[in-house]
């Protein structure tokens, strides 16, 4: 069974080397993670799905964040 973690917004407080190890160990977390951010890099190097709510729409992508962003274009 996979360990879950739910985290919003886990680098708002964080300096830049803080936010370096904790993505480091979010790339090597073996597990699934949930979690909401404002931080674009960050968000683009630990995430491999990407879940988009709007009042409109639920969009769910496999891929990094550049690449959903690119896919959202081309709609």
């Amino acid at each position: 069974m996979y360990k879950r973690q739910i985290l919003d917004s886990p680098t708002n407080h964080l300096d830049l080397e803080s936010i370096q190890a904790f993505n480091n160990a979010l790339v090597s977390f073996k597990g699934i993670v949930l979690m909401t951010s404002h931080d674009h890099e960050f968000i683009n190097t630990v995430a491999n799905r990407i879940i988009e709510i709007t009042p409109e729409d639920c969009i769910d992508r496999q891929g990094t964040y550049e690449e959903y962003l690119e896919w959202k274009k081309t709609r």
